[in-house]
């Protein structure tokens, strides 16, 4: 069931970090997989991990810009063959307080994060349903859709309009029988350029995680492997929580004790 020989696999935000992990996990399965990150060094660097091989294509891609995402796409078709399986990744969290945030910030947040996840999933939509395809789309979100942080507005609302966005696609892709979910990633250990923070916080995070570790790209990866099978034909529109239980409520506080009389 988690054969994907016969698939071939689109991954935007793929040069590193959860994006390289889930297009490593479905190239492991077989796929022929399609790279698409900003970053074309990262991009060089992901590629040579796979093995350069007709199994992988790699391709630079502004997720934010409608015709360098069909680009992207076209290119890729032309390699490996029509998509069955698409995840947009692609995203950047910058931090910033509200009263400090330049506009500027705000509409790359909201350009990266969620239009190129609107464009990402609607150039592959649109390809699937011209090829009678009955494919899987997955979007990435974050545990940030519904647990805000200070200096992330912008990034906890973008994560929130993902949520939101895959709900309606998968209504409208529906009577196609392509299905649309989302997975929500709580805290991933991933390499230090792709993900700057401080040990501190890093810290602070992992005490929230009824688990006791944080998760890494593998974890996320193998929430796409399933999502992309058959054994998640009737389930569409969800989104999928991949955090070891932080977002079941405030696991950090002691338990509470009545006071004795």
């Amino acid at each position: 069931m988690l054969d994907f020989t016969d698939h071939v696999v689109l991954v935007t935000g793929a040069g590193a970090g959860i994006g390289f992990g889930i297009a490593e996990a479905f190239h492991r399965a077989g796929a022929r997989v399609a790279l698409g990150d900003l970053r074309e060094a990262a991009l060089a660097r992901a590629t040579d991990r796979l093995g350069r091989s007709a199994r992988v294509f790699a391709g630079a891609v502004d997720v934010r810009d409608a015709r360098c995402v069909d680009e992207l796409l076209s290119a890729s078709e032309r390699a490996l063959g029509s998509f069955t399986v698409a995840v947009a990744n692609a995203g950047i969290y910058p931090n910033c307080p509200v009263l400090e945030m330049a506009v500027e910030e705000w509409d790359r947040v909201m350009e990266t994060n969620l239009r190129g996840v609107f464009l990402t999933c609607q150039a592959a939509g649109r390809r699937m349903v011209a090829q009678g395809t009955r494919g899987k789309i997955i979007t990435i979100s974050s545990g940030a859709y519904q647990s805000g942080r200070k200096g992330a507005s912008h990034y906890c609302a973008s994560k929130a309009g993902v949520v939101m966005f895959t709900k309606v696609l998968a209504m409208e892709l529906g009577p196609h029988r392509i299905n649309v979910n989302c997975i929500a990633p709580g805290l991933v250990t991933v390499d230090r350029d792709v993900n700057q923070v401080s040990d501190e916080y890093f810290r602070a995070l992992v005490d929230t995680i009824p688990w006791g570790r944080p998760g890494t790209p593998a974890d996320v990866a193998n929430a796409a492997l399933f999502l992309a099978s058959p054994l998640e034909d009737f389930i569409t529109g969800e989104t999928l929580s991949v955090d070891g239980g932080s977002g079941t409520g405030r696991t950090g506080l002691p338990y509470s004790r009545p006071t004795p009389p």
